[in-house]
């Protein structure tokens, strides 16, 4: 009894610190209590995964917030956040949170990384008080609203910034103090002034902005960098060889006055040939008696050689002039022959009468049958637009558009029927898709399903432009995503060597901002480059994740396959036929399909043949997944080869039999997230 009085005597002293080292002690606040107060304003928002059911430590210490893809929105009360002094990284990415952010979170003492993007954000960043200094590594506040009022004084250790999409209007200030800073993205910002960059960067993106300067000089060591887009802006200087054999031709579009290495040697070898050479001393001029020939009395013979050059140069020129006229018009009539026989023409239709000179019903021929729209009169069907509903368009529009949904304008037999490419009034690019199976859908049961389609928001959704409804029949308008489908993406393009160049005028052509670029070298070149393979794999999980779990009840895709992804601009990946499924598919039936996309992006094989599947799960299983990857994938940098074998166990989980053993949506963005890629192709 004695020994027993002084062992619980000994413990005694140790049981308050151990306590202590569980919650915030009796001067501060429990961590969980600050997140509810921080949240209160916000609608959507749970905090019941941070409170703990270990009864010996009831507050524990919140390192991290992860409330990405949750549906949030409203105001957060940052105030509370930033006493929570353990905190190490905060996720509240695409939500629709909105108002500022307090200048105390920027120097919250273990804070190392923050993503607020795809919100409605805005206010000031910087450091309060400015004296301070801060932790953080990791910034991205793109897709929001902040302006001009971002001074970086202080981020001295921040390796990655993303700040695009928002209305900054100038470079940020103190820029210049971040000398570990390695990822800067600054795209579409409307920024306008000098370059002013000189940090040893990785991965530059400043496209999309008014950004003038001289290339490459007011730029960082071209050297160190991996990935750099300067398009779209104002700059001038020389780009070589090299700089478009390392970043591609797409890094340069439209960026300012550039001479490359090709046309600089052309020109200067022109130019050389046009200068009469120097007279040698030895070499005897015209003279008369013991003196030279006077300039002023040699004219004649000079003014007629220069009307002989003159001449021999125009003739040359006139011959040079037809002879590429001539090639012109024979690469474009072999470019339209190679576009009528492949999947990839998606040149303009031209746009003929719609010979609709007798009232419906009106049959359209495709290649697997025909559709019908019962209705007398095709300008009394409206075309609705969600975007764009001052658009006084009708079925006539579109049949126009199409001539007459002809062949030409047909890109393929969808699952769900009939597509179009049409080009509509005002240039606007669209894809029209015919619903075979919604005939029977009421009218009223279709717009709201058309609605709610609408309404579901999310840069990886594919989101519905529009729709018309022509008796029974039910057309739908999309973006129209040039740069086609991932399964064309990375089975149907030419697999010719990406420095041949001539592919321009073969493969297809993107628009954008309203200008025709000929990216089919960045594509192809992307193709072959595991950081872009990755980027594909994250934005198909975030969409798939949105629709899983943003809204109060799951959207099952039932039929994800690389068809239905479509690739827009810096293939950013868009999901597209989701809610028109019909069956008993299940969230986890989704989490498997996910895995055998992401099985196809890392192998190259077709992932849905159940002997594809097998074969990669058993080389995974036997601790041989290397020899499962694209041998067409740069296998020579050991990080990447670790981030592909990683990426591959994740497709692992995602296809194991037992629907209980898959992971969701939402844990399977944090694991692609987690398998970090740095740089470009």
């Amino acid at each position: 009894m004695e020994l027993l009085l002084i062992q619980i005597l000994l413990i005694l002293p140790i049981l308050p610190f151990i306590d202590s080292a569980c919650n915030t002690g009796t001067s501060e606040e429990a961590d969980h209590v600050l997140l509810s107060k921080a949240f209160r304003s916000v609608s959507g928002f749970s905090d019941s995964a941070f409170k703990s059911p270990n009864h010996t430590c009831p507050n524990p210490r919140i390192t991290s917030i992860d409330f990405s893809s949750q549906n949030l929105s409203g105001t957060i009360s940052w105030a509370f956040i930033k006493n929570m002094s353990f905190l190490q990284s905060i996720d509240l990415s695409n939500n629709s949170l909105k108002g500022s952010v307090h200048g105390g979170l920027w120097s919250m003492p273990n804070l190392e990384s923050i993503n607020l993007s795809m919100n409605k954000l805005g206010g000031s960043i910087a450091l309060t008080p400015s004296t301070v200094s801060s932790s953080i590594r990791s910034l991205n506040l793109s897709h929001n609203r902040f302006t001009n009022s971002v001074n970086l004084s202080g981020f001295s250790n921040l390796r990655v910034l993303d700040l695009s999409n928002n209305n900054l209007g100038v470079f940020p200030s103190g820029l210049e103090s971040l000398s570990n800073l390695l990822n800067l993205t600054l795209s579409k910002c409307n920024i306008s002034g000098r370059a002013s960059i000189d940090q040893h960067l990785e991965y530059l993106d400043l496209s999309k902005n008014r950004i003038n300067g001289s290339f490459p000089s007011d730029f960082p060591n071209l050297g160190s960098l991996k990935f750099l887009n300067i398009s779209f802006n104002n700059f001038t200087g020389f780009v070589g060889g090299e700089e478009l054999k390392k970043f591609g031709k797409s890094a340069f579009v439209q960026a300012g006055l550039f001479n490359s290495s090709k046309t600089q040697t052309n020109e200067s070898k022109t130019v050389h040939q046009m200068i009469p050479k120097p007279k040698h001393e030895h070499e005897h001029e015209p003279r008369i008696g013991n003196h030279e020939l006077k300039k002023p009395s040699s004219n004649s013979r000079t003014n007629h050689r220069r009307l002989v050059l003159i001449l021999v140069l125009g003739v040359s020129g006139a011959f040079i002039i037809a002879a590429i006229v001539g090639c012109s018009i024979c690469v474009r009539s072999r470019a339209r022959e190679r576009q009528r026989r492949t999947k990839w023409a998606i040149s303009n239709p031209v746009q003929q009468p719609s010979r609709l000179d007798k009232p419906g019903p009106f049959a359209f021929e495709t290649g697997s049958g025909t559709w019908v729209a019962d209705i007398k009169e095709p300008s009394t069907a409206p075309v609705v637009m969600f975007e764009k509903p001052l658009m006084n368009l009708t079925f006539t529009d579109l049949i126009t558009a199409t001539c007459h949904f002809g062949r030409e304008s047909q890109l393929a037999d969808g699952k769900s029927g009939p597509i179009y490419r049409a080009v509509l009034p005002g240039e606007l690019h669209v894809v029209i898709k015919v619903l075979d199976k919604a005939r029977d859908l009421r009218c009223d049961d279709a717009v709201a399903l058309f609605e709610e389609l609408s309404r579901a928001k999310h840069p990886n959704l594919l989101p519905l432009s529009g729709y018309c409804i022509a008796g029974k029949e039910k057309l739908l308008l999309y973006e129209f995503m040039a740069n086609g489908d991932l399964h064309r993406w990375l089975h149907e393009l030419p697999r010719a060597d990406p420095n041949v160049e001539d592919w321009t005028n073969d493969t297809w052509e993107t628009q954008t901002e309203g200008r025709h670029v000929a990216n089919s070298h960045d594509c192809l070149r992307e193709r072959f480059c595991w950081h872009a393979r990755h980027r594909v794999a994250v934005g198909i999980a975030r969409g798939m994740a949105f629709l899983h779990h943003a809204g109060s009840k799951p959207i099952v895709h039932g039929h994800l396959v690389p068809t239905n992804v479509l690739l827009g601009d810096d293939l950013e990946p868009r999901i597209a036929d989701f809610l028109f499924q019909t069956g008993t598919s299940t969230e986890a039936d989704d989490v498997y399909s996910f895995g055998l996309i992401l099985f196809e992006l890392l192998t190259g094989k077709p992932g849905s043949g159940e002997e594809t599947v097998a074969w990669t799960r058993r080389l995974v299983k036997d601790g041989k997944p290397v020899n499962a990857l694209d041998p067409r994938l740069k296998l020579g940098d050991a990080e990447s080869v670790s981030e592909m074998v990683e990426s591959l166990r994740v497709g692992y989980l995602c296809t194991a039999e037992s629907a209980v053993k898959r992971p969701t949506m939402q844990q399977v963005v944090g694991l692609l997230k987690d398998i970090r890629t740095r740089g470009g192709c």
